[in-house]
């Protein structure tokens, strides 16, 4: 599993990322929005977990790229403010899958993370004729 952390604080990022590397997840992180799409231009990423509010720049537009770069990677949103918590961000984002608190355990990140980056085997083919 290719996971990118895109957190604009690098010791949040680095203990997430070392709790996904335990579970044997390939981690790279990015500070900002300009790294973060410098990422997905160049890399193949199954997750992404991506704070709401950056300090340089915008959570909305790194997701929107993912969607159009690599449409088969879902975003796991993590924030530490109110902002969406009606739930609207999977109406806005349609590769968002969870979200989540910055304060919820590491651990916990990394099972959400984990079953979403878990690719289900393709279903066999019948022939119906």
């Amino acid at each position: 599993m290719q996971v990118l952390i895109v957190e604009s604080e690098p010791g949040l990022a680095e203990v997430w990322a070392s709790h996904l590397r335990r579970q044997g997840a390939a981690v790279t992180t990015a500070l900002s929005q300009d790294a973060a799409v410098q990422v997905l231009q160049n890399e193949d990423v199954d997750v992404i977990v991506l704070d709401l509010v950056l300090e340089g720049g915008s959570a909305i537009a790194v997701a929107d790229f993912a969607s159009y770069r690599r449409p088969e990677a879902r975003v796991v949103f993590v924030t530490n403010t109110s902002f969406f918590s009606d739930g609207s961000i999977f109406r806005h984002i349609p590769n968002a899958c969870a979200f989540l608190p910055s304060a919820t355990p590491p651990a916990d990140l990394a099972a959400v993370v984990g079953h979403y980056g878990d690719t289900p085997p393709p279903l066999a083919q019948t022939d119906r004729s």
